[in-house]
């Protein structure tokens, strides 16, 4: 029986990165171009056809509207909040509400889910590790946030199930991290994971002891990320370029995509030195005269000065979770620095100065979630020999419950309990007589319930007809070991039950995954077939140019019999044929004149070998 494939993946705002354990030792698969973490970016050519990765990274600027990055940060998000309305003001593609008032991205007259476009990425992710095994890949673990709420752990898990993945857990990325750091290692520590990436930020603490990985708290922001430093540079660089030129480059699509490049740029450099260059030339034409340049020099000084309250951000979440978890600073023995955005001097500084010791840097930023959800992969599967047993313990990053009396929020789970776990609580009718309750099912951090997430609500009728308190109800709250949240209410004195797993409100439904999937699996196909015709038409090409380079050779050789002359225009016939069926894209054309083409290379090449010009 052969080994099962799994596979760990880190689905990054963006980069992600595909890893697996082989003999027990995690290692990241790179991808065909040799780079270890892909772009989770995802364009739509003039052809329709679907690009991700590098090759979608390498066309953003032209193609700005319909190239998508940073999904991740729309993901499980309804069209109506304050964040989707933020990213709608800055991104260049166009966000529209789908039916269930999900945010949608339109590109070229057709709107995708956020999961189809992430599934995209993950599919990306898939392939490279078939490509490595030689061989299908079905079941993965994927990362997530730990901050993510129950609807973007849904929609994460929608992604990879339309990936055709078998996501058999998704585990938050500080976990992830923690998991690479201490795997094989005699570690036995308290440690807090500091995980700023690009358009995330994740604070967790745990205590790892003996292979069991327990997670203590968990904070974060899901919209506070290296996005956001970029975008800080990109209008310094459009108010500097106003006040210089009386010119708004925001108007402008692609120079808008080649600030944002060079935003990005600048930001990185700016890691290792103490200024940059950053030098756009034809950024814009007024159409009046000449083209106008950008040209600015970004200090290392001046980033931190625009960027300073961001990297705040981070450390008064730190603070906050470590005075709710009532953990103590001294009590950590190490600091895990993860996400590209660690890389900056002074967040490395402000970690320094906060937590009072030096940061790790014993793991890759930009690999080690991967590596760690890997390590989950094969502890969960037991795949490979000498797979150790680990104990990983997470934790519920918001409190959970539902809406009583009065539009309260009632908290059944709060942050941080360890999952899966189960709660339940006794509720009372409000009013005489009263048959049915509704069950609001919320999640957040308000003690009024509409400030709150809406998880989900149903209905428990057939109560019996009775004064006001007395019918009681019991309200049960299961969290499964991925976060996802179920919920029963059953009626005491009846035993009347009704149960939810609980599915966000802006959740795709089931025809529309269904739709999706099928979609996706005939896109495969054509991509297959786009991908076997590519070949014929690179070996077609290669061939002809082949003959071609040897005609004048032969024709010396032999042109002059009449064998050789008829010879020779057999040979351009064929020769002929194959630009046609070049031209017209003819996959059968082009398999059914390989043989002789193949023929004719062979026979020119005999010839030309006899007279030493081969």
């Amino acid at each position: 029986m052969s080994e099962e494939r799994v596979i760990g993946i880190d689905l990054g705002t963006t980069n992600s990165c595909v890893a697996t354990v082989e003999g027990g030792v995690p290692k990241v698969i790179a991808n065909r171009g040799s780079y270890k973490t892909t772009p989770s970016i995802v364009a739509i050519a003039e052809s329709g056809r679907r690009l991700v990765g590098h090759i979608a990274k390498r066309q953003a600027i032209t193609n700005a509207q319909n190239t998508v990055y940073a999904a991740k940060r729309l993901i499980g998000r309804k069209y109506a909040h304050p964040v989707v309305q933020q990213a709608r003001q800055v991104y260049p593609y166009k966000l529209v509400e789908g039916p269930t008032g999900d945010a949608r991205i339109e590109l070229r007259d057709k709107v995708y889910s956020v999961p189809e476009l992430s599934a995209m990425v993950l599919g990306e992710m898939k392939k490279v590790a078939e490509e490595y095994f030689g061989g299908p890949v079905e079941k993965a673990v994927v990362t997530i946030p730990a901050y993510f709420n129950d609807g973007q752990r849904q929609a994460t898990k929608d992604a990879g199930k339309i990936a055709g993945l078998d996501v058999i857990r998704i585990i938050n990325e500080p976990t992830a991290a923690a998991l690479a750091y201490g795997y094989k290692k005699n570690v036995k520590k308290r440690v807090a994971v500091f995980d700023l990436g690009g358009g995330t930020f994740d604070i967790s603490v745990l205590d790892i002891q003996d292979g069991v990985f327990e997670v203590l708290a968990t904070a974060g922001d899901t919209y506070l990320g290296g996005e956001d430093f970029d975008q800080r540079i990109v209008e310094w660089l459009v108010f500097g370029f106003a006040k210089e030129h009386k010119v708004d480059l925001r108007t402008d699509v692609m120079a808008l995509q080649r600030l944002r490049d060079a935003a990005e740029k600048g930001k990185m450099e700016l890691s290792v030195t103490a200024s940059t260059e950053i030098n756009l030339p034809f950024i814009m034409s007024t159409g009046k005269s000449d083209a106008l340049h950008l040209q600015r020099t970004l200090t290392r000084e001046k980033l931190e000065e625009m960027c300073g309250d961001l990297i705040e951000r981070c450390i008064e979440i730190c603070d906050r979770m470590l005075k709710e978890a009532k953990i103590r600073k001294d009590e950590l023995q190490d600091v895990i620095l993860v996400g590209g955005m660690t890389r900056m001097p002074k967040v490395q500084e402000s970690v320094r100065a906060y937590f009072g010791m030096e940061p790790s840097k014993n793991v890759h930023p930009d690999e080690v979630v991967a590596l760690g959800a890997a390590v989950q992969a094969a502890a969960l599967t037991k795949s490979g020999p000498g797979q150790p047993d680990l104990l990983l313990l997470d934790v519920t990053p918001h409190n959970l419950g539902i809406m009583i009396a009065g539009g309260y929020f009632n908290t059944l789970i709060p942050a941080n309990s360890t999952v899966p776990t189960s709660a339940s609580h006794v509720f009372t009718t409000t009013r005489d007589d009263q048959t049915a309750v509704k069950i609001v099912v919320l999640q957040g951090d308000s003690e009024i319930a509409s400030a709150n997430e809406l998880l989900g609500e149903f209905l428990l009728t057939g109560l019996p007809h009775a004064p006001r308190g007395s019918v009681e109800i019991d309200v049960t709250f299961d969290i499964s070991p991925d976060g996802i949240v179920a919920v029963s209410a059953r009626d005491r004195a009846t035993g009347a039950e009704q149960s939810i797993q609980v599915t966000a409100t802006n959740k795709l439904s089931e025809d529309e995954m269904k739709n999706i999937i099928k979609e996706n699996e005939a896109f495969a196909v054509a991509e297959k077939s786009q991908e076997a015709l590519g070949e014929l038409r690179t070996q077609t090409e290669r061939a002809v140019r082949e003959i071609e380079r040897l005609m004048p050779v032969v024709r010396d050789v032999i042109g002059a019999s009449d064998f050789g002359d008829d010879a020779l225009k057999k040979a351009q016939q064929v020769v002929e044929r194959a630009k046609r069926a070049i031209a017209m894209q003819d996959a059968e054309s082009l398999k059914g004149g390989r043989e002789q083409l193949e023929r004719t290379v062979v026979m020119f090449k005999g010839v030309a070998a006899k007279v030493g010009k081969a």
